[in-house]
């Protein structure tokens, strides 16, 4: 690619916390540059300076707020394009909608990159207050179809450029799926933060009537967030404490050898819509059982490449779950499945598709092209 005169501005958030979206910022801001394009990157969750703002609510808020909106005027006047990852509520309002606004004052086309489950909520409370900005992006980016018919009933046109895996750091181990009962493993896994919205609790209360069945299975939760401590205590009200690891927050780099070790990545969550934590389950070769919640059944096919449960439901993750440990056969056909999927995000494949993006913003083609 010879893409190295064009620039774009990157506004989003950064590990840490090593949530989907600051993951999804850090890796495509890496494979652009690594494709000759110039990135300008705006952290939207900066620490914030002086450090003792942090413990008062009010004031921290417009403490990063200011230097955010200086950052970004300033940037804006130097890239070519600026790219937004957006999010619902406050998120939306205090970061993503001040960075559309200001790149068209600065007269640079915006493409706004939405995502989260959580978005037809959100959009019908708020449209009136979403709309205007949405209006004057030059594109709306979403990384689903389930994404993309949510914006679709409430008027606009989005298209569609998928997550991106690094399929050159997550890859299938070694062994055929379904060793793990035959060598009494049975390693669980859920990669999402200990919050609310991903009923860890679910996972917690599975693992307990699996181990009716499989006393030595245990599970790990790698993630941080404010529902640690009851999550510890429901562990240990259910005697669980010894088969419950909290792994805490696990960066990039420690991430493949999580899932190498897992025989299968629970996802319990509540709301969802195309969770990088699934996609790296399924490029690492991991059976995945998920709730089907939101665009999870736009991302996988039941029985095809993932067993899909109703959500806030134990017993139906712990069925599914064991049905998983206990037929080879059936976690090797929802494996294969899964690798086919995930070639689509790839960064060769989603690249095309976002610099089409780019080129349709600008209403001309990159500089240089994006041939390779």
């Amino acid at each position: 690619m010879t893409t190295g005169r064009f620039s774009v501005g990157l506004v989003g958030p950064l590990p840490p916390p090593h949530g989907g979206m600051a993951n999804q910022t850090r890796q495509l801001a890496g494979l652009l540059k690594k494709d000759g394009v110039r990135v300008e990157l705006i952290q939207v969750n900066a620490p914030y300076r002086p450090g003792f703002v942090a413990h008062f609510r009010g004031v921290r808020a417009l403490a990063r707020l200011l230097p955010y909106l200086g950052r970004l005027w300033r940037m804006a006047g130097r890239v070519d394009l600026i790219h937004v990852m957006a999010n619902s509520g406050w998120s939306w309002h205090l970061f993503a909608a001040p960075a559309v606004w200001i790149a068209k004052l600065r007269g640079r086309p915006v493409v706004v990159n939405y995502r989260g489950g959580e978005a037809g909520t959100f959009l019908r409370r708020s449209l009136r207050w979403v709309a205007p900005t949405l209006k004057r992006a030059d594109a709306i980016v979403v990384p689903s179809g389930f994404l993309e018919g949510v914006f679709r009933d409430h008027g606009f046109a989005p298209k569609v450029v998928p997550n991106v895996v690094d399929l050159a750091r997550f890859t299938k181990r070694p062994g055929s799926p379904g060793e793990a009962t035959r060598q009494r493993r049975c390693h669980l896994l859920v990669t999402r933060n200990l919050e609310p919205l991903y009923d860890n609790a679910t996972a917690i209360r599975a693992l307990d009537l699996i181990r009716a069945r499989l006393p030595e299975a245990r599970l790990t939760l790698a993630g941080t967030g404010p529902e640690e401590g009851p999550l510890r205590a429901l562990a240990a009200e259910l005697g669980l404490s010894d088969a419950v690891t909290f792994a805490g927050a696990v960066d990039n780099e420690g991430m493949p050898a999580l899932y190498q070790s897992a025989d299968v990545a629970l996802n319990p969550s509540l709301v969802d819509n195309t969770p990088i934590s699934v996609l790296e389950a399924l490029a690492s070769g991991v059976p995945v059982v998920s709730t089907n919640v939101g665009g999870i059944p736009y991302l996988v096919t039941q029985d095809e490449s993932a067993l899909l449960v109703p959500p806030n439901s134990p017993r139906a993750m712990a069925e599914a779950t064991l049905k998983i440990l206990e037929d080879g056969r059936l976690a090797g056909r929802l494996v294969s499945a899964g690798q086919l999927i995930v070639r689509r995000h790839g960064w060769s494949a989603v690249r095309s598709a976002l610099l089409a993006t780019y080129e349709g913003a600008l209403g001309q083609p990159l500089r240089g092209g994006h041939g390779t």
